[in-house]
């Protein structure tokens, strides 16, 4: 089965405010944008991944994932992260309604496409599919078949909201590239511990010489 990811991306500006005690406001947008553009070349890279769709009102992420390969769809109901999840799962399935629809985070900077696939393949074999995330309480990725509808239930404890919405927790073991999200600075040691993509390295370097 091939999929088709909804990538959500706030306006850069207040993205990864959680990381304020690692990167000042000066260089978190960047961070972000590489967190996003290493998500994005890794999962366009998945051998599962038919397409990527990015939900974003940043012009400047907008561009730079465009330039990527992904399909941009603007932020249009700006009702938070599972509004535009919803939104943008919608705009897919109005160009093709067969599609099968997966939203994933966009700060997954270790992301690995055989790991990814490994997921999505699992995934595959129910009406509705999710995998929490390194912390164990939130999700990184949740996935719906054709025919199904995606029922995003992302933010606090979404691990338990998706559970409870029914769709099926997948316990896949080595895969930790697709779990390890982040939004702390603890978070951020631990992709990098696993190995990030080139644009989150030459942020993170950015970020030591400043901190010098």
């Amino acid at each position: 089965m091939q999929w088709t990811l909804v990538i959500p991306l706030k306006p850069l500006a207040r993205a990864k405010s959680r990381l304020a005690d690692t990167a000042d406001d000066g260089l978190r947008p960047g961070l972000a944008l590489a967190f996003a553009q290493d998500t994005v070349s890794a999962a366009l890279a998945c051998t599962a991944v038919r397409d990527v769709v990015v939900v974003t009102d940043d012009s400047v992420a907008a561009r730079e994932l465009a330039a990527l390969g992904a399909a941009i769809v603007p932020d249009e109901p700006l009702g938070g992260l599972n509004a535009a999840l919803a939104h943008g799962a919608t705009a897919v399935r109005t160009v093709r309604p067969d599609s099968a629809v997966a939203a994933l985070n966009a700060d997954l900077p270790a992301l690995r496409p055989p790991e990814l696939a490994r997921v999505l393949d699992a995934a595959a074999e129910f009406p509705r599919a999710f995998l929490a995330d390194a912390a164990t309480i939130g999700t990184t990725l949740l996935t719906a078949r054709p025919g199904q509808e995606l029922l995003p239930h992302f933010g606090p404890h979404s691990r338990t909201r998706h559970r409870d919405s029914g769709a099926v927790e997948l316990g896949l073991a080595a895969v930790n590239s697709v779990r390890q999200d982040v939004d702390t600075g603890d978070d951020l040691r631990a992709a990098l511990a696993l190995g990030v993509g080139a644009r989150t390295a030459t942020a993170v370097e950015r970020l030591l010489i400043a901190g010098q």
